[in-house]
């Protein structure tokens, strides 16, 4: 089992006099931000190991708050001198010395949702690049079109430490594990590439109980001979069947990104003055929850020191609420939500997604297809863009299907989906039994990268435009 290790040094009371430190020009709340990371990254191409990088960071990030302002600054230097310093930078955003009362510092304990038994992080090099090579073989021997095999092995271990001057002290150790394999296949000059990806905040237990490196080589180089005979996808509107599991990535994006609450307060979103408002079919409902065991969205406790809790942020249809960090929390009069998240300690936290899913519904999967007279059926995607204004997206799926009198028929290629997030949600008409998660492979890029999860049932969309390059009928 993993524990965490002081890497910092410092007394509560060095902590507690950077803390004066941060508020000593009239601030309202300080917090330290305190990261250790080490990570490891191994890329076999070809059959050889191109690349084997190990890095460590380390620093603190201090932060100040008076009203809506943040003073921030941060230093790589962990000593009480170095610190204080960035604390003086982050205490100007106010402009009233103050002489700050003493500060209690009492350590908190919360539920451990990632318990890992063997870390990646530490594991023999050796041992690594077995994995890499099992996955690596079972892409190749899949197909003798398969002509290029590229496998990354991803680990890292942070060790965090939080103290704010309400005298929280958190403390925790966050692990996390990424595999991924894309494999190319090419025959007459048709190139199309596979890939599979997984992991989370998990150990190497990942690869005996949940996908041996094998079945990621093997997917991966599926995908590829399945798009060599893929047929260009029909263009216009028509149904959409998505998935469960990674099809929750249209969610993420087209919806989620918009119910992140600086958005709201900025009154850049869609959803902007609507709580309380119908925004979705009423069969759909929508959470946020960082404490999904093991997942790669999953917290302890959220870069500010929430402890998250599940967000409800659509309830069969109705929007009752948004992703909080500290600072909208305090404007909208709500408590904070445990979405306060952050890239290092070199950025302050802002409301990001944990992981976001859609709940399971009562529809059997085989009956929605069945339903389905000419759509298109999505297993996953590469990602997608949104404009978070109006909820605008374009999403680009690696798996899609045809379906036709309600079975599916050929594979798809050369497809884009392109919809309206809040639209979409309200032309639901099915929604499926069989939810599960994401094999946590999904990194959300919105001024700072954070893992995060996705998850879904199999749900029907009465009608999405497709992009593609034939015209429908």
């Amino acid at each position: 089992m993993i524990s965490y290790t002081d890497y910092f040094n410092l007394s509560e009371e060095d902590m507690r006099a950077i803390l004066s430190t941060a508020l000593s020009k009239g601030g309202t709340y300080g917090d330290l931000y305190f990261q250790h990371m080490i990570k490891n990254e191994i890329t076999m191409e070809e059959g050889i190991v191109k690349e084997a990088a190990k890095s460590i960071s380390h620093g603190v990030g201090v932060r100040t708050l008076k009203g809506e302002s943040t003073g921030y600054a941060y230093t790589e230097e962990i000593s009480t001198e170095k610190i204080k310093q960035a604390a003086l930078v982050a205490a100007a955003i106010a402009d009233a010395p103050t002489e700050p009362g003493p500060i209690a510092i009492h350590e908190e304990q919360f539920p451990d949702q990632y318990p890992v038994q063997e870390p990646t992080t530490g594991t023999p090099l050796e041992q690594k690049v077995a994995w890499i090579q099992q996955a690596e073989e079972s892409a190749r021997h899949y197909s003798p079109h398969i002509t290029k095999v590229t496998v990354t092995c991803y680990d890292s271990l942070s060790n965090i430490q939080i103290v704010n001057s309400e005298g929280r002290l958190l403390r925790d150790t966050r692990p996390m594990l990424r595999f991924t394999v894309s494999a190319i296949a090419e025959k007459n000059g048709n190139r199309q590439i596979g890939i599979s990806s997984g992991g989370g905040r998990v150990g190497n237990e990942y690869f005996t109980n949940v996908t041996p490196p094998t079945n990621h080589g093997t997917e991966a180089a599926r995908q590829a001979i399945l798009l060599l005979d893929a047929i260009d996808a029909p263009a216009g509107p028509m149904e959409l069947i998505l998935a469960p599991a990674e099809s929750g990535i249209l969610l993420h994006e087209s919806v989620g990104h918009p119910l992140e609450a600086d958005f709201i307060r900025k009154r850049t979103s869609a959803y902007t003055d609507r709580v309380g408002d119908k925004v979705a079919h009423e069969l759909v409902t929508v959470i946020d929850d960082g404490t999904v065991k093991n997942d790669r969205g999953s917290i302890n406790f959220d870069d500010e020191g929430t402890i998250p809790s599940p967000t409800v942020l659509i309830e069969n249809g109705i929007l009752k609420g948004f992703m909080h960090d500290r600072i909208s929390a305090t404007i909208f009069g709500v408590p904070p939500t445990g979405n306060g998240r952050r890239d290092s300690y070199k950025f302050p936290p802002i409301p990001r997604m944990t992981v976001t899913y859609l709940a399971n519904g009562t529809s059997d999967p085989g009956e929605i297809l069945e339903s389905t007279r000419k759509g298109i059926y999505c297993k996953s995607f590469r990602g997608g863009q949104v404009d978070i204004s109006n909820g605008d997206f374009v999403f680009v799926p690696i798996e899609a299907y045809l379906v036709e009198d309600g079975k599916i028929s050929a594979p798809v290629k050369n497809l884009t989906i392109i919809g309206n997030g809040p639209e979409a949600l309200s032309n639901v008409t099915m929604v499926g039994n069989d939810f599960s998660y994401s094999d946590g492979r999904w990194t959300c890029g919105k001024h700072q990268h954070v893992p995060v999860g996705v998850g879904q049932p199999t749900i029907k969309i009465s009608e999405i435009t497709v992009g593609g390059s034939e015209l429908g009928t």
